[in-house]
Parts: C-alpha cells; sequence; structure tokens
C-alpha cells in the first residue's frame, strides 16, 4: 500500500512540476482569470440603460423646448431614421414609442400588446392631449429569437478554434507534421486542407442544431435560409484561419489551450453572445468590430430578426472575408513543422 502511495505522489509532483515549468500555460492560467474579471467589470460599468426608448420624427429629439414630454426622465428619446425603420421596431417591442413632431397636430404610435407601451401613452397623454394616436401590432423579438444565432455562433467558434488548435499541436508533438514536411505539401496547402475539412464539419453540425431546436422553439427567422448559409460559412472559415494562428507555433496543449481561451472568451463576451453591449463604452464597440465573431452575430440577427439579404449583410461578409485572408496569410507565415 504503501508503495502504491508513493508511486502516485512520484507521478503527481511530476506532473505538478512539468505544468509550472511550461511557464506559458501556467501564465495563461493565472492571467486569464484576471482579465476576464476586469473586462467584465468594464463591461457592465457606467450609467444605467434608460427605462424607455421613444423614437422621435423630429429634430426635436436633441431638445425639449418644442415639446415638453422630451424632458421626461429615464426615457432615452433618439432621432428615428426612418418613418418604417421606427415602426419595424414598435412592432417588435425593440422600441416602446414612437411620435411624429414634424407635423400639427403630431401623431404617435404604440404596440397596444406592450406594457411599456401604455404607461408611455398616459405620460404623453398628460402633457399633449392633441396627439393622433395610431397602433403597430406585432410579435415581439424573445430572448431565444436574439439568443439563438449567439448560441450557435458561439458553438462554431470553440469548434473552429480549439478543433484546429489542439489537433495540429498534437500532430507536431507526435513528429506527424515532421514526416508531411518532408513530402511537396507547402504549408498553405495543409492549413487549407485543414480549413475545408473543419469547415464541413462545422456547417454540418450547425445545420442540425439550427433545424432541429427550430422545430421545438419556432424560433424568428425572417430572411434567407442561403444568406444565412453564406454567412456562416464564411464566418466559419475565419475562426478555424483565426484557432490556426495559434496552431502554428504551439507545441503544448496546455500553452495553445491558454492562447485558445485568451481570444475565445472574450470574443464570446464582447460579440454579444448572451447579452447586448449596447450603452457600454464606445472602446468596447471598437474593439468588437475586431472579432469575427461579432460580424457573424450582426449579421445572422440581421438575417434572422430583420428579414436582411444579402445586400443588407455585405459589411459583414467584407469584413469577415478580409479576415479570413489576414489570418490565413499569417498562420501560413509562421506555421513550423516540427518542434525546436
Amino acid at each position: 500500500m504503501m508503495a502504491a502511495l508513493k508511486r502516485v505522489n512520484a507521478v503527481m509532483r511530476a506532473r505538478m512540476l512539468e505544468f509550472v515549468r511550461d511557464r506559458g500555460s501556467f501564465g495563461w492560467n493565472l492571467l486569464l482569470p484576471v482579465l476576464l474579471v476586469f473586462g467584465l467589470a468594464l463591461v457592465f460599468s457606467g450609467e444605467p440603460r434608460p427605462l424607455y426608448k421613444v423614437a422621435v420624427l423630429d429634430d426635436a429629439a436633441q431638445s425639449s423646448a418644442r415639446h415638453p414630454f422630451l424632458d421626461t426622465p429615464h426615457i432615452d428619446f433618439y432621432p428615428a431614421e426612418s418613418l418604417s425603420g421606427a415602426q419595424a421596431d414598435v412592432s417588435r417591442h425593440q422600441t416602446d414609442m414612437l411620435i411624429d413632431l414634424r407635423h400639427s397636430p403630431g401623431r404617435y404610435w404604440i404596440n397596444p400588446t406592450s406594457g411599456k407601451g401604455e404607461l408611455l401613452e398616459r405620460l404623453l397623454l398628460q402633457t399633449d392631449p392633441e396627439l393622433q394616436r395610431q397602433t403597430i401590432t406585432g410579435k415581439p423579438i424573445r430572448y431565444v429569437d436574439w439568443v439563438v444565432p449567439g448560441v450557435i455562433g458561439m458553438n462554431m467558434m470553440f469548434s473552429a478554434m480549439y478543433g484546429v488548435g489542439y489537433v495540429l499541436v498534437r500532430y507536431r508533438k507526435n513528429g506527424y507534421l515532421k514526416r508531411l514536411h518532408a513530402t511537396p505539401l507547402s504549408a498553405f496547402e495543409f492549413l487549407c486542407a485543414q480549413i475545408l475539412s473543419r469547415l464541413v464539419i462545422i456547417i454540418v453540425l450547425s445545420a442540425a442544431i439550427f433545424f432541429g431546436t427550430g422545430l421545438v422553439l419556432e424560433f424568428r427567422m425572417e430572411g434567407s435560409h442561403f444568406a444565412l448559409l453564406l454567412l456562416s460559412a464564411v464566418g466559419a472559415v475565419s475562426l478555424i484561419a483565426l484557432g490556426l494562428i495559434i496552431a502554428a507555433r504551439a507545441e503544448s496543449e496546455e500553452f495553445a489551450e491558454g492562447l485558445l481561451n485568451a481570444i475565445a472568451w472574450p470574443m464570446m463576451v464582447l460579440s454579444g453572445v448572451w447579452f447586448s453591449l449596447e450603452g457600454s463604452h464606445p472602446a468596447l464597440h471598437w474593439a468588437a468590430q475586431l472579432l469575427p465573431l461579432t460580424h457573424i452575430l450582426d449579421g445572422a440577427r440581421a438575417i434572422m430578426l430583420e428579414g436582411a439579404g444579402l445586400s443588407g449583410i455585405l459589411p459583414q461578409l467584407a469584413a469577415l472575408a478580409v479576415m479570413s485572408a489576414l489570418f490565413l496569410s499569417i498562420s501560413a507565415a509562421i506555421f513550423r513543422w516540427e518542434r525546436k
């Protein structure tokens, strides 16, 4: 019994020393939680959000001099870009009320199924009973409608980045890459093959999750399935190529895991998987635009919730294509076949 315990203790100590001496993985295990805590504190800091949102068709959205209702506290008055767009927001419960002050008497729109809209209507009519009432009906965007693209995008991110990261590091450790290096295969060709193989897996699994959960939850899908498929394919390529940058040099699975976590978890927070960054610091919005998952989720929500077509997601497709080319070029340039 004592001999067995000694053997267990010897192996345990050897493994602990191996971990501590791997400065990369040891450092990331200490640093990553600290960065996440400070990052989340920054995301959720700042002034509390207003209780209500009201769109205003008039320059008076920036001034309370033209209408007393616009001086009501705890309401976010913002200028509406178009009548049709603001009406769509009211129908989906994304905006509580729409006011048109361009003519006299003015008009306002509410959704009768919105409790916030009815409360705002009472406050509005106390200041101006002459405004004409208009109603807009429509189903609200449920949280599940909003979060489904985030969950599927998160699953794509983990499958893309970790799927290629661990495999290539293992190939490098067991000498498989060294044997491939003896063939005419170039680094760019090898990485392209890795991207294509992982892409097929991600698209098949994501489609199964999408249609399987859709049958049960019946979440909103206003746009084209083809546009969503194209966005998913281009986005998956960018995520895989990002993972390849980590796998191009890493020699330890633990070190690769630390680097992948350092990228994946902040990206999951900043890209809006579970919650919107609306109202957060502008620097966070700028940083989020540098992440491929942000453009995937923005495009997917535009397609599924707003019915956007290919023309409506061109900015996201262009950003993802540029990122894919950049990440793949970097990974091919720094790729190492053998360990040091």
